[in-house]
C-alpha cells in the first residue's frame, strides 16, 4: 500500500497526526464539493492547515479542486479499498454521522438482533469487577467508535468485554455493509474470563463476525505481538486506581505509536478529588482527555455506582506513554482493597442471608439463581452492608 498519508503527514507536518488527514479524505469522499472552509470546520483545524494539507493531496493525486473539493478515481480507489470503505451503505453511515444517538430504525433492528446474545451472558463475577452494560449502552459505545472515525477499517482493541463492546462493533458492521463480508476490521478481545472469551468467541463464528478473542492476564507483561498494533481500544476497568493505570497502561502499549488515538475510556462517576487524581494519571501517561459524558453507560444491578457511569474519550500525544510496563504484583480489585459482606432479606420468609466474596454466596445474582435455601423465594433487600476492611 502507497503510505499517501505519512507522506502528506511528514510534508504538513500537523501536531493533530496523520489520523486527522484521513479524517480529512473521508469527509471529502461522503461530502464531494465540500468547500476548504467548510473542512475546517468539520475537522476543527484553522483554514490554512486545511490547504496545506489539500495542497499536499493534490499532489498526490488524490483530490482536485473543482467546484469544491472532490476525490480523484484514485482518491476514491484509497478511501475504498485501503481506508475500508467499499460498498458501505454511505446514507446509514451519514445518517449515523449526523445524529448518532437517535433511535434509527436500523439501530432499532440491531438491538433486536443482540437481545438474546446480551439476556444469555454469563453471570457477572464480582471478584473480578465486572458488571454487565445495558444493549443500549454498549451499542452507544460501538455508534461512538463510528461517530469518531475508529470503526470502518480499523483494529479495535476490548480490554475485558463483558459488556460485549466486541460484539455490538460486529453487528454495526453488518449492517453498514448490508449483511456481506466486506469490512476489513478487525477486532480483538482481550479477557481473563474463559466463560467470555467463549462465549465471544462462539457468536463470531455463528454470526461471521471479525472478531477474536485471546486469554490474557493483564497482570502480566503485555505480549509483544500486541504491542503497536491497534487504532484504539475500549476498556470499563476496575473502580480502583491501580486497576485503571494497569488497564489504561496495557491498553497504551498496544496502540500504535501515533498522536490522536483514541481511548474509550469507562468510569463509575467519582468525587471531584478522585477525579484530579485520575486527571494526574493521564498527565503522567501523556494523554489528553477530549471529551467527558456524564451518565453515557447504565448497567444491570450495579446499584453501588446508581448503575450509570461516565465515558471518557482520550486521546494519544507524542508523549504518551504506559506507567505499567512489568509483572502487576500489586492489588487490583475493589473487593481486594475493601473486602464488604451484604446481608438480603428474603421477602417471602424473612430468612437474613449472607453475601460476599468470600461467603458461600458471593454475588446477589448467585443468590437470585439459587433462591432461598428456606422456601426457594428469589425476591431479596438489602438490609444491611458492613465493610470487612
Amino acid at each position: 500500500m502507497l503510505n499517501y498519508l505519512d507522506e502528506v503527514n511528514k510534508n504538513v507536518s500537523i501536531e493533530e497526526g496523520k489520523k486527522t488527514i484521513e479524517n480529512i479524505l473521508i469527509t471529502i469522499y461522503f461530502k464531494e464539493g465540500i468547500s476548504t472552509k467548510e473542512l475546517a470546520r468539520n475537522s476543527l483545524l484553522p483554514i490554512p492547515v486545511v490547504a496545506a494539507i489539500k495542497k499536499e493531496l493534490i499532489k498526490k493525486g488524490l483530490v482536485i479542486q473543482d467546484r469544491g473539493i472532490r476525490l480523484t478515481i484514485k482518491g476514491r480507489h484509497f478511501v475504498e479499498e485501503q481506508l475500508g470503505f467499499k460498498k458501505i451503505n454511505s446514507d446509514l453511515y451519514m445518517k449515523l454521522l449526523m445524529e448518532p444517538w437517535k433511535e434509527h430504525r436500523e439501530i432499532i433492528e440491531i438491538k433486536e438482533e443482540l437481545w438474546d446474545f446480551f439476556d444469555n451472558r454469563p453471570q457477572v463475577d464480582v471478584a473480578i469487577d465486572q458488571s454487565k452494560s445495558s444493549i443500549d449502552t454498549s451499542l452507544k459505545r460501538a455508534i461512538l467508535c463510528l461517530k469518531d472515525y475508529y470503526l470502518v477499517g480499523k483494529r479495535i482493541l476490548c480490554l475485558g468485554d463483558d459488556d460485549l463492546v466486541s460484539v455490538a462493533l460486529g453487528f454495526l458492521l453488518k449492517k453498514l455493509f448490508n449483511n456481506t463480508i466486506n469490512y476489513t476490521t478487525k477486532i480483538t478481545v482481550m479477557d481473563i474470563d474463559e466463560r467470555i472469551i467463549d462465549y465471544i468467541s462462539d457468536i463470531a463464528i455463528k454470526e461471521d463476525l471479525p472478531i477474536k478473542c485471546e486469554y490474557v492476564d493483564l497482570k502480566m507483561p503485555l505480549a509483544d505481538n500486541f504491542k503497536n498494533q491497534f487504532d484504539c481500544f475500549f476498556t470499563d476497568p476496575p473502580y480502583t486506581l491501580e486497576g485503571m493505570n494497569l488497564f489504561l497502561s496495557r491498553g497504551i502499549e498496544a496502540l500504535r505509536d501515533d498522536s490522536g488515538l483514541a481511548i474509550y475510556f469507562s468510569y463509575a462517576h467519582k468525587s471531584p478529588d478522585f477525579q484530579l487524581t485520575m486527571q494526574k494519571c493521564f498527565f503522567r501517561m501523556g494523554l489528553i482527555a477530549s471529551e467527558v459524558m456524564a451518565r453515557f453507560n447504565t448497567y444491570e444491578g450495579a446499584s453501588i455506582i446508581g448503575n450509570t457511569g461516565q465515558m471518557i474519550v482520550l486521546k494519544t500525544t507524542n508523549i504518551t506513554k504506559a506507567l505499567i510496563k512489568s509483572h502487576y504484583k500489586g492489588v487490583l480489585y475493589t473487593g481486594e482493597l475493601k473486602e464488604t459482606i451484604r446481608f438480603y432479606r428474603c421477602k417471602q420468609c424473612d430468612e437474613v442471608i449472607k453475601v460476599g466474596r468470600f461467603e458461600k454466596l458471593n454475588t446477589i445474582e448467585t443468590l437470585k439463581l439459587n433462591g432461598c435455601y428456606k422456601c426457594n423465594s428469589q425476591v431479596f433487600e438489602l438490609v444491611q452492608r458492613k465493610n470487612m476492611k
